[in-house]
């Protein structure tokens, strides 16, 4: 199974930018869907971008359309996240999570429920 740690969380100004990167272990992150979550206090996770590494699709929710970006890096097996024009309201722990395929589908690809394996999360603050 995969293991995944993430890091590139931080204190940002708003309008700053952010590159979180999620490093895959124990086996090759391609297998999997991946996903960035992130979760503020008092709030649900939220799935925000995924990532299909056999058909290359990605998926965003639309508040973060435009000005996240999930890519990857397959030697590295490193799934990353641009996060640009930040918000205070993207102020949340991020979290990386891998799906074997098992309960994963399309329309539920937001849903922490899909996914198997997690990162510890990483935090980011955005001030105002």
């Amino acid at each position: 199974q995969v293991q995944l740690v993430e890091s590139g969380g931080g204190s940002v100004e708003a309008g700053g930018s952010l590159r979180l990167s999620c490093v895959a272990s124990g086996d090759a992150f391609s297998n999997y869907y991946m996903a960035w979550f992130r979760q503020a206090p008092g709030k649900e996770r939220e799935g925000i971008a995924c990532f299909r590494p056999k058909r290359g699709l990605t998926y965003y929710v639309d508040s973060v359309k435009g000005r996240f970006t999930i890519s990857h890096d397959s030697a590295k097996n490193t799934l990353y996240l641009q996060m640009d024009a930040l918000k205070p309201e993207d102020t949340a722990m991020y979290f990386c999570a891998a799906a074997d395929g098992s309960r994963w589908t399309t329309w539920a690809w937001s849903r922490a429920s899909s996914y198997t394996f997690w990162g510890q999360g990483t935090q980011v603050a955005v001030s105002s």
